[in-house]
């Protein structure tokens, strides 16, 4: 049988990215692209012996106490979409926006923090805010660029903001404290989200026309109304703190912290009268769906990184970044946020995760950083691939629930503002790393 290993591990590496490019062309799902390669050479540069070695890292990957954790939030998500909450929260901040210009969509990025404070994941926020805050954008006269822009970036800040999906999956590669994590990337999902409201100010202050005054009848609501709203987001909001505050506190890990806000929303939607059987089947099946696609994205993952580490690969591509980078510890971080940029814009960030931070870890460790910080780094650039063309998340979330006259181009084109916002907030937390890690101080 001819050995592939002959080839050398330089034109293997070359040999395995074609493979993968030309199998994603056809469409085949990334998982099964991922294990089909990783089957394809284990048989033929190491041979079927190298088998149980990568089973039982895929094991080690499936049977993390900490990756409970996902399906609990991702269930979090899935009965928030499916309740009222979202939408009596962005009444409620109705009543605090009143007439401030812009204020529409200021409010639509606050209720997008607070909603990505309680789920973690960013389709359902984007979806949500797409049915509740763009309406109401476009029919109040907001430009149809800024309120676009305003409810893609906003729903996906579910990236950075804890408890995101994408920190509990890097802390589970990196083998750092996911409570870390939680804690480094606050300030810097707060800081993104600041970006956005000065960038609507800024310019409704220098445009008028762009964010006309919210009329009187438009929210001088009864109190009955504004009452019930205001009541209605109270007992949310505190499943919000008290997940994240027991984290913080020290006093639930994320695994325990995570049932608990199971068990809060779905304590709020009882309260509310909105807890059915059809909703929590509903909210349980969308729950299957997404930790199926994670697990399976990470079983053909965990196997490829695997097979490529025995075969050499990960020194080889650690000793190319090194020597590309000069030795400068700067530029080879610049040349992995490069190749994270490009990988974002054609792969899931679950994809892009498990194939590159086995990879990368160890290097930004061996160069003196901290890996909590390239953590919070890490979900910053993937902030920017859930905007940027061709397969930006973000803009086919709000396409399933826009007008039929807001086509992917003008959506791809009202994004390019908030992602240069999304770069220059990268930048900063690159230049400046206590903006996450001021903690530790």
């Amino acid at each position: 049988m001819f050995e592939l290993s002959a080839i050398g591990i330089e034109w293997g590496s070359g040999l395995m990215l074609v493979m993968l490019l030309s199998l994603l062309i056809t469409g085949m799902p990334l998982a099964f692209v991922t294990a089909l390669i990783a089957l394809f050479f284990t048989f033929f540069w190491i041979g079927p012996n190298a088998i149980p070695l990568i089973t039982s890292r895929i094991y080690s990957f499936t049977t993390s106490y900490v990756f409970v954790a996902v399906p609990m939030f991702v269930l979090m998500a899935a009965i928030l979409d499916r309740s009222s909450i979202a939408k009596d929260l962005f009444n409620a901040m109705n009543l605090i926006g009143g007439r401030l210009r812009g204020g529409v969509a200021v409010q639509t990025i606050v209720v997008a923090v607070f909603l990505a404070a309680m789920s973690g994941i960013i389709g359902g926020e984007t979806v949500l805010l797409g049915l509740l805050a763009l309406p109401q954008m476009l029919r109040l006269g907001y430009d149809r660029n800024l309120a676009i822009g305003t409810v893609c970036a906003g729903g996906a800040l579910g990236t950075m903001m804890p408890p995101s999906i994408v920190l509990i999956i890097y802390g589970l590669i990196a083998n750092v404290s996911i409570g870390d994590l939680f804690t480094s990337s606050f300030t810097p999902a707060l800081m993104l989200g600041g970006f956005y409201v000065a960038y609507i100010l800024i310019r409704a202050k220098l445009n008028p026309s762009l964010t006309p005054v919210v009329k009187e009848e438009d929210y001088n609501q009864p109190l009955a109304e504004k009452v019930r709203a205001l009541k209605g987001v109270i007992l949310p909001v505190l499943v919000a703190f008290s997940v994240l505050g027991s984290i913080y506190g020290g006093i639930a890990s994320v695994t325990e912290a995570s049932g608990v806000g199971v068990v809060g929303i779905m304590l709020s939607t009882w309260v509310r009268r909105e807890l059915t059987w059809e909703l929590l089947k509903d909210s349980a099946m969308r729950t299957l769906e997404t930790c199926g696609m994670i697990i399976w994205i990470g079983v053909g993952a965990s196997a490829l990184v695997g097979i490529y580490n025995l075969m050499g690969g990960i020194h080889f591509v650690e000793t190319l970044i090194l020597n590309l980078g000069g030795g400068s510890p700067y530029a080879v971080l610049l040349i992995m946020m490069g190749i994270l940029l490009i990988l974002g814009m054609f792969l899931d960030w679950v994809g892009v995760a498990l194939l590159t931070m086995p990879i990368f870890v160890p290097i930004v460790i061996k160069m003196g950083f901290d890996p909590v910080w390239f953590g919070v780094v890490f979900c910053m650039n993937m902030q920017v691939s859930f905007l940027t063309p061709p397969f930006g998340p973000a803009a086919f979330y709000l396409k399933s629930v826009a007008p039929p006259d807001i086509t992917l181009g003008h959506i791809f084109r009202s994004l390019v503002p908030f992602i240069c916002l999304q770069v220059l907030a990268l930048a900063l937390l690159i230049i400046f790393p206590e903006i996450a890690m001021w903690w530790q101080d």
